[in-house]
């Protein structure tokens, strides 16, 4: 019988998932990509001896004793390359006193330090490590490996039976948006670092998820950049038969009595497949490529009322300068705010890219500063030139500014100057209103199952970000698998992940 064929939209790490699966599987696949690389959002460019690394933050899971472990196995992940363990979260720095907290992976060491802060906080302080603790007997990257849709009417069981030394930790004090949580802290303080220690909307399980997971030594960083990190994968994808065709951007899912037959590209030709899945934004595969003809009521009511990530401006510097000893990811506490259009920044993570070769050349680093901001203003504007440019410049030099309280002397120490906007986001993903992360991750979106396939279309499925509210690494790449899960369900195929 000849291999059915799947087209996959989009070379993300969730489309490049879905095609090795696909060829384990025995399915033909191709892979198309707007872009000249691959990645989406996981990405990285040269600038002038520098390379800036817009993507990965960190890798979940990324040893032995977590479920995703084998899955990034079985992606190829670790042929020649390495993923040293991050020992600090986060180091917070107040610009205006100079005093600073970091969040390692010592839990004890984490509670005392929280309580030299507020004594009075005491009780909040030690519930919350308390829950980071627990989070180290979970592994919540398991409960992705069966797709709901396949679960049956015992999937929920299984699920809260899989959960249950934690599932105290899912109830309403822990399932609050982080900034509603750190509410109840007598200290300002207190209150402002866990209503950033990740997104203020991101619910407190999740956090104490992360945390339990660096105690457990299970975040990775990605020595080689993510761009390394995602040419693994392409080439365990290649090395299986798939294929990728890039510069080519899909402007139609064709559509043939209700069943997606194929794409046409924006030069007007055309590829035919027995099955299409779309792997990149979300609403422009729903409501441009497909007219908005296949919705029902959860999809408009998401599309109308779910948030997105905000966008950022990625600020890299390239710095003559090592910072040894430094950790890789720091929040800067400003005392003055950033204004840029109608946000407000009241601080801003800073990474160092410290970890690597491969990111600058010896003595040198790359500096990177992470500014949210709105899309709408950047999109007005980019349609003055140097409007736009001189606006880029201005955020660098008051970006810079601040970072001389923490770094003296960074400014005259800089090379190379790269400025990112949610324009350039969207540029090269063409991911709605440049998220780089797709739906805000808050409570509701992270607790909603949201269908692979779309009603009334034959065929057709959807992987990434989008379809997993939460995003990032593990469940892109769940996302992937359990597209060609359900497509072996649908084809009396046995699901094979088999690795040699």
């Amino acid at each position: 019988m000849a291999e059915k064929s799947i087209l996959i939209i989009g070379a993300g790490v969730a489309g490049l998932a879905t095609g090795i699966f696909g060829r384990l599987n025995g399915y033909r696949t191709r892979i198309v990509e707007h872009h000249s690389e691959p990645g989406g959002v996981a990405t990285a460019w040269p600038n002038q001896g520098y390379l800036i690394d817009g993507g990965i933050h960190y890798l979940m899971g990324h040893k032995p004793g977590q479920a995703c472990y084998e899955i990034y196995r079985q992606l190829g992940i670790f042929e020649n390359r390495r993923y040293p363990d991050l020992e600090t979260f986060v180091r917070f720095t107040d610009e205006a006193t100079g005093r600073q907290i970091s969040f390692g992976h010592d839990l004890d060491q984490l509670e005392r330090d929280l309580q030299k802060i507020s004594p009075a906080d005491a009780k909040l302080i030690a519930g919350f490590i308390a829950g980071a603790k627990a989070m180290r007997r979970a592994d919540m990257f398991g409960l992705m490996e069966t797709p709901p849709e396949l679960a049956g009417i015992f999937g929920p069981l299984k699920l809260m039976w899989g959960m249950r030394r934690v599932l105290r930790y899912f109830g309403p004090e822990f399932n609050q948006p982080m900034e509603q949580y750190a509410r109840a802290f007598q200290s300002a303080e207190l209150r402002r670092i866990m209503g950033d220690l990740f997104l203020p909307d991101v619910p407190v399980w999740f956090v104490l998820l992360i945390l339990g997971l660096l105690a457990n030594k299970q975040m990775g960083l990605l020595e080689g950049s993510c761009a390394d990190f995602v040419a693994s994968i392409v080439e365990r994808y290649e090395s299986l038969g798939g294929e990728v065709q890039y510069s080519s951007t899909v402007k139609e899912i064709l559509v043939e009595n209700h069943r997606a037959v194929g794409v046409r590209f924006a030069d007007g030709g055309e590829q035919r497949a027995d099955v299409v899945v779309g792997a990149g934004d979300s609403r422009s595969t729903i409501f441009d490529l497909l007219g908005g003809r296949y919705v029902d009521k959860a999809i408009t009511e998401r599309f109308a009322n779910w948030k997105l990530l905000p966008p950022v401006v990625t600020l890299s510097f390239g710095v003559k300068r090592e910072f040894r000893g430094e950790p890789p990811l720091n929040f800067l506490f400003l005392k003055e705010p950033i204004v840029i259009g109608n946000v407000t920044v009241p601080g801003f993570p800073v990474r160092l890219f410290n970890y690597g070769n491969k990111f600058s050349p010896p003595g040198r680093t790359v500096v990177q500063a992470l500014v949210h901001t709105d899309w709408d203003y950047w999109n007005d504007l980019q349609k003055d030139h140097p409007r736009y440019a001189a606006e880029k410049k201005r955020v660098a030099d008051d970006v810079l500014r601040r970072l001389e309280s923490q770094f003296p002397g960074i400014t005259a120490q800089v090379e190379v100057a790269d400025i990112a906007t949610p324009l350039t986001t969207w540029r090269y993903t063409l991911n709605d209103r440049g998220a780089f992360m797709g739906w805000l991750p808050t409570p509701k979106t992270m607790r909603t199952n949201v269908k692979k396939t779309l009603p009334g279309l034959a065929n057709f499925y959807m992987a990434g970000q989008w379809v997993m509210p939460g995003g990032g690494v593990p469940p892109s790449i769940y996302s992937g698998r359990q597209v060609i899960q359900l497509l072996c369900k649908r084809d009396g195929k046995k699901f094979s992940a088999f690795v040699a």
